[in-house]
This record gives structure tokens, sequence and C-alpha cells, in this order.
């Protein structure tokens, strides 16, 4: 795999720093994470569901990796740490700003034993600014980030999306910093830092938003399932439930006149532009929904697909299950798990030809790879490691 040889240290826990580290151990990276046993480890092994003792949560996100536990509040542990250091290429870190620099564990500190070092630290607010040192989390990012403002139903409350968006977003970004990191490193010899906001990567997501408020002077406002720039581009009453349709421009319009038997209705002066099917959308969805009411969703789907109209049905995640484009893309996959048995779970999106990804082992225990990883990159013989575990080191 293409990462293979690339060796990560990862202090992150939680969401946004595991969920890039996982990202890099699907493409062959030897990802160590490094857990606190005095607290019994990542924050994420303690949210439910649980299932035999094991969370759901923390599986979802941490395959792949392999786990040790070492104590840095004790300076053992901190000199323990720096020797895997010397060995690695990448170290990531999601704690407040300022955290590692106390314990003489920050960038500065760690590129004077390792020049070529990779350091990634994913922060709410990031390493510069006046909010650098506040706590964060996903839905104060998201409020302040700006996308509540932007979702939820027309004339309703700011609303969270229904995902940790604010994580997995600064988990995307600091893979791709890393990545292009490693890049950099290929052709100067040279690491560097990289400082990932959760709180920058929100605005960098508000595609055209920004942009029509700076360049037009419009606020946007939530508008529910329908596109502020489009239309029809929304969700679609049906006989037996919603669909989501989206005819975003004049061909389609047309198209979809035609399917819903108005073919007049395509050349109609209310909606024979997209900028005027935005202005008239409640007229528009009125009369569409007329006519939509007479077959179900998956009748009209069918349709409309054959005539080429994008559209689709509103899945929950059992009928993702059962799709068969998912199925065939791999994007539901088992993995063997020691206590839970074959267990379920997302696969990977990105498709290489020339060097895949593979979803190679179930997440692990606390502590689970002490003795390999710290025989096989220190050294250290089985007693030492033992007197280590004693002494609430490891």
């Amino acid at each position: 795999m293409i990462l293979d040889g690339v060796v990560v240290l990862d202090l992150t826990k939680v969401l946004a720093g595991p969920f890039c580290a996982m990202q890099l151990a699907d493409f062959g990276a030897e990802v160590i994470k490094i857990e606190n046993p005095e607290t019994g480890g990542d924050d994420a092994r303690f949210i439910g569901p649980h299932v035999k003792g094991e969370s759901a949560y923390f599986h979802s996100i941490n395959r792949n990796k392999k786990s040790i536990t070492l104590n840095l509040k004790k300076e053992e542990g901190r000199a323990l740490f720096r020797q895997l250091v010397v060995k690695a290429d990448v170290v990531m870190e999601n704690f407040r700003f300022g955290v590692m620099e106390k314990i003489g564990l920050g960038y500065e500190d760690l590129a004077k034993i390792n020049p070529r070092l990779i350091y990634a630290a994913s922060s709410g607010f990031g390493h510069t600014g006046p909010y650098r040192e506040r706590p964060a989390y996903d839905p104060v990012i998201q409020a302040m980030g700006g996308i509540m403002s932007v979702t939820g139903q027309k004339d309703g409350i700011p609303t969270r999306v229904g995902i940790s968006i604010g994580d997995l977003a600064a988990g995307l970004y600091l893979a791709l910093g890393i990545s292009l990191a490693l890049l950099h490193r290929e052709k100067t010899g040279l690491g560097q830092k990289i400082d990932v906001s959760m709180l920058d990567c929100q605005i960098a997501l508000l595609e055209n938003q920004i942009a029509r408020y700076l360049m037009g002077g419009e606020v946007p406002k939530p508008v529910g399932n329908r596109h502020p720039s489009y239309a029809p581009f929304g969700s679609f009453r049906t006989k037996d439930g919603y669909i989501m349709i989206a005819a975003g421009n004049n061909k389609l319009w047309k198209e979809l006149c035609m399917v819903l038997g108005f073919p007049e209705l395509g050349e109609d002066p209310r909606f024979v532009t997209n900028v005027l099917r935005v202005e008239n959308y409640d007229e528009m969805a009125a009369i569409m929904e007329v006519k939509l009411r007479e077959k179900t969703g998956k009748e009209w789907t069918d349709i409309m697909i054959a005539a080429g109209i994008p559209c689709g049905p509103i899945n929950t995640i059992p009928d993702l299950l059962e799709d068969p484009q998912i199925k065939a893309r791999e994007m539901i996959v088992n993995i063997d798990h020691p206590v839970l048995g074959s267990v379920g779970i997302a696969g990977i999106p990105i498709k290489m030809s020339g060097s895949p990804g593979e979803v190679r082992r179930y997440a692990p225990s606390l502590g689970e790879h002490n003795t390999e990883v710290l025989t096989r990159y220190l050294g250290l013989p089985g007693p030492e490691i033992r007197e280590l575990k004693d002494k609430g080191i490891i």
C-alpha cells in the first residue's frame, strides 16, 4: 500500500484526529495509537452504544491501528515517547494549544530530535489567534462556523448537521495536510508543522454562502431540503413519502415536466429559467406534488432515472445495507473481532487502481500492542516492559 513504512504516533482522541489517522492506516501507515493508562485511554472508548463491553463509536473510527499505553505526565513516559519520535514520520495531537509545549513535546522540541518529523495538530481554533486556548467540541464549532445558520427548515431555528461535520472535516483536511507534507519531505528531506483548526475547516466548507454575501449582500438562511440557487432541487412528497429531485438546469426541467405529464409547464413564464424557478419555488413545488402524489417514490424514481433526471430515495441506515450500489462499491465491510465476532463497518471511499486501501483489522484494545511496539521500535525486553507497567508508565 502507498503508505507502507510510514510510522504515525497518534496522540489524538475522540473523533477528528482518530478519523484522520484511520484514513492513513487504511492505506498502509503504521498508526500507533498512544493512550493514557491512567484514564482508560481514548474518551471514545466510553461513548455508547456498547455491545459486550465494546464501544461501537470507538470501533467505527479506529480500525487498522495499534494501541500502546504511555503516561506522558511522567518524565519516564515522555522519555520513551521521544525515543519513539526518532523512529517516527508523523506525530498527531489534538490537545488545546500550549499543552504539548508545557510538557516539552511541542513541534520545536521534537523537530530538534527528528528534523524529518511531520507534526500534525488539530484543535478547535488553531495555534494562532485570540481563541487559540479555548476548548471546543463539534456543536460549538458548527455554531461558530456558520453552518448552523444555513441548516434547517425555512424560518426554523438554527440546526446542527446530523453528523459531526466539524470534527470530520478537520480530520479529512488534516489527512490531506499530512499527505502533502509527506510529499514535501520527499522533495526536500524536511518535516514541518501542520496546524488545522476545526473552525477554519467549517469556513472552507461554506461553498458559495460567503461569496453570496460578499458579492451580493445576501445573508444566507436555512431553506430546508431545497437549494438556495437551483430549482427544482430538493425533497418532494410522493404517494408514500419523499424523494429527492435535482433538475439543475433548463434541459432537465423540461424533461421533468414531460415525465410529470405537464409539458407546457416547461415553457411557463413563471418557471422558464432557473432564477425564476427559485423565485417561484412554492408555486412550482405545489404543481409538481399534485402529480407526484399519484405514484410511490419507487415508481417515480424508476421513471425519472430512465429519463435521465437525477433523483433518489431518502434512505435510512438500514436501507443503505441493502442498496446494490453500496454493496458493489464495498462501502459496508465486515471484520472479525475477538469479542464481537463479525462486525460490519463503513468501507473505504477512495478507490485507487494502483495502490488501494484495505480494512485489515479491528480497532485495538487498550495497550494491546505494548510489547510488540516497545520491543520492535525501542528494543525493550519483556522484564523491562513489565516493570514499566508496574510503575504506571505504560
